[in-house]
Formats: structure tokens, C-alpha cells, sequence
């Protein structure tokens, strides 16, 4: 598996918070990210027994790979 770091958090204090990666070989995103645990924000989702959810913040768009390339190419 090549999974490519794209970028982690710029305002993390201590380094190690949010990273999205790129896998090469699946062309998925992976997505570390903090926890949900809150009950009531679960309850709004429907989340299959296989998945879980994490948040990062919205400033951890600019990693995202159709982002940079819709910021290059205005008729994207």
C-alpha cells in the first residue's frame, strides 16, 4: 500500500493532529482525524456497523486533491 501524506493540520500545537493521506493503489482518502463520540451528532448520521467517523477542521480542505486542482483550473 503507497499512501501519500498530503498534509497535516498548520494550526496543530503539538504535530501529531489531523493528516490526510492519498492511497495510490485504491485512489481513497484516509483521514485521521478526532473521534465522534457525541451521541446526539451520531444520531443525525447513518453510519454502518464497518464505519466510523472522525471530524477535522474545514482549513484541512486545501489538501484535498480536487481542491487544489479546482484552485489551478477555473473551468473545473
Amino acid at each position: 500500500m503507497a499512501l501519500i501524506k498530503l498534509g497535516k493540520d498548520p494550526e496543530s500545537p503539538s504535530g501529531g493532529s489531523p493528516t490526510v493521506y492519498l492511497d495510490e493503489e485504491t485512489d481513497n482518502y484516509l483521514v485521521q482525524g478526532w473521534k465522534v463520540e457525541d451521541a446526539e451528532r451520531l444520531g443525525q448520521m447513518d453510519i454502518p456497523g464497518h464505519e466510523s467517523v472522525v471530524e477535522i477542521p474545514r482549513r484541512m480542505v486545501q489538501f484535498f486533491l480536487e481542491v487544489k486542482k479546482g484552485d489551478e483550473d477555473p473551468d473545473v
